[in-house]
């Protein structure tokens, strides 16, 4: 496979050059102010990436809101990725995927008491929360790092541990969808998915990789995984004890720490990947169920993710599992240094307060 990739990159590296050129056109003409941005008086955090997907940008969100909820009213503002609806759409209790996206479904349901609402316009979708009567003191972007018509107050980019912007390249030859200059914008990059434990050498050698400009401060975290969570009555009766197979089937961008977890707990492993943001059909159900059932041994669970049951959530799709032990593994991140979450958490809190 490595032989292969090789010359597929170098084959497709002139694609990408060319659409280097136009990004790096864009920005300038941003820079230059000949594309106009936007400020607002409210507070706006994005957290972003450079790449395609799969950094980490939903369990960072939830942090931050976690952090903030207590403290100011939170309102986070994503686009909605593959949802069926256009426009501002105000998250609640009746929302679903195709209305609203998977993401903002997830926090609508984890955190109730919070504003969330999508807008593929950024500028429109900020204005609107403005004018609600409970508008919020700050404001959280999904995704929103390449939507430059709005000058955001504090950005934070995600880049992977073990693939850094630095060392891909732009689509198609690579996985990124903006040129590595962009990341000058950033405040803060946090180093996503790291090892739970972290030797100084190697922490060094990715901060010399990185190397941040004098006004960035670079973090460090990790993925740390919540106990097992029975989505159904099937899986309330399960003794983990017994478990000896697990099916998992997942639609990530980037699966490999969930892979590496479940490996590390349970004897058998039987995956079915889907599509990042995949939004699943009767046949991919049939295909699912199908799957588990020819796992042999009746000491058996599935298990998907956090993301992927908000797309089959509020349908008939769920209800097929009924006679299935299903479970969901939520996630959280933590910084690999207790230091270091207590000057993120400052730099968060200063500036959410200094701009309120």
């Amino acid at each position: 496979m490595y032989v292969l990739i090789k010359p597929m990159k170098r084959l497709l590296a002139p694609v990408s050059w060319i659409y280097a050129i136009v990004l790096y056109i864009r920005h300038k003409l941003y820079d230059w102010g000949i594309l106009k941005s936007r400020s607002f008086s409210v507070p706006t955090i994005c957290i972003g990436n450079l790449a395609l997907g799969g950094t980490g940008k939903t369990p960072h969100t939830e942090y931050l809101i976690r952090m903030l909820r207590d403290k100011v009213n939170v309102a986070v503002l994503s686009r909605g990725y593959r949802r069926k609806s256009k426009g501002f759409i105000l998250a609640d209790e009746n929302s679903t995927h195709e209305q609203i996206g998977d993401e903002p479904l997830q926090y609508r349901l984890k955190f109730n008491d919070i504003t969330i609402a999508v807008d593929e316009d950024r500028c429109d979708g900020i204005s609107k929360l403005m004018h609600l009567e409970n508008h919020p003191d700050v404001v959280l972007l999904d995704d929103a790092f390449q939507h430059r018509k709005i000058r955001l107050g504090l950005n934070v980019l995600l880049t992977e541990y073990y693939n850094l912007y630095k060392n891909d390249m732009l689509v198609p030859a690579g996985h990124l969808r903006d040129i590595k200059t962009a990341a000058d914008r950033a405040d803060i990059i946090i180093v996503t998915k790291s090892p739970r434990v972290l030797l100084p050498y190697d922490k060094r050698n990715v901060i010399n990789v990185i190397n941040a400009k004098p006004y960035q401060k670079i973090f460090f975290t990790y993925i740390d995984f919540q106990p097992l969570k029975p989505v159904n009555e099937k899986a309330k009766n399960i003794n983990f004890e017994d478990i000896k197979s697990v099916y998992l089937f997942c639609g990530i961008a980037n699966p490999y720490t969930l892979e590496d977890y479940l490996k590390r707990k349970f004897n058998t492993l039987i995956i079915n990947y889907f599509s990042d943001h995949h939004s699943y059909n009767d046949s991919d159900i049939d295909e699912i169920i199908s799957g588990y059932d020819s796992v042999i041994g009746k000491n058996k669970m599935i298990v998907t993710t956090e993301k992927d049951l908000m797309r089959i959530t509020n349908s008939s799709y769920l209800n097929r599992f009924n006679n299935i032990p299903l479970f969901v593994i939520p996630i959280e991140v933590r910084f690999n240094d207790n230091k270091e979450e207590e000057t993120f958490n400052n730099l968060i809190l200063n500036y959410v307060g200094k701009n309120s």
